[in-house]
């Protein structure tokens, strides 16, 4: 997103959850109350929601369609959960799966990290479990990348994008993009909310 700020959108996530340090309320999140949340899902406000680790998070429809609006494309980052929820609306988006070369490879970025305890680090690798064995069912992702190298998977992310040819040529003009679908982004067992251009290739936090 950085590299094409022209193009892309990035929602901030409602949630529940209650801000860690540094995190800017409508830049990270949406930060609202339990009784503010329950009033946007009852009320139809939500594209997707879902709750994990007993915290509530949703995509407005509202900042969506904004984003569409202004011209550009919305990158939404969610868990199979919640694609599943897009797909059920025939929602029209691309789905991109960030996959790990294994599963030790993702529990030493996790205690690299030294953001979450032991319990937590469990529970993102049996998250992230469910979401490799669902990138394997086939026609549930458009797309899957495996993340060995940061380098070549935002170059392989950006060819798909934008349909590049072995030269780079692009087969679909840029403009073009933004005017067929958003781009759902899922990164095993890390979270929802950071893109490739943001995060160094791997989702943050959901928590």
């Amino acid at each position: 997103m950085e590299k094409h700020p022209k193009l892309f959108g990035r929602k901030a996530s409602h949630t529940t959850r209650a801000p860690r340090v540094g995190e800017v309320d409508g830049t990270h999140y949406n930060f609202i109350t339990p009784e503010a949340y329950a009033m946007m899902r009852d009320g139809d406000q939500f594209l997707e929601f879902n709750n994990f680790n007993g915290n509530d998070y949703g995509t407005s429809k509202k900042i969506v369609e904004g984003i569409v609006a202004s011209g550009k494309v919305p990158v939404m980052e969610m868990d199979f959960h919640g694609i599943q929820q897009l797909k059920d609306q025939s929602y029209p988006a691309r789905f991109i799966f960030l996959n790990t070369t294994g599963l030790e490879e993702l529990e030493k970025r996790l205690r690299e990290r030294a953001t979450d305890d032991e319990d937590r680090i469990k529970q993102r690798l049996e998250t992230a479990i469910e979401e490799i064995k669902q990138s394997e069912v086939e026609g549930f992702h458009d797309k899957v990348i495996v993340n060995d190298d940061l380098n070549d998977a935002f170059v392989e992310l950006e060819k798909y994008i934008f349909q590049t040819d072995a030269a780079g040529a692009e087969e679909t003009p840029a403009a073009e993009v933004g005017e067929d679908a958003a781009e759902a982004v899922t990164a095993a067992g890390e979270g929802d909310d950071t893109t490739m251009a943001e995060g160094g290739g791997e989702a943050a936090d959901k928590e």
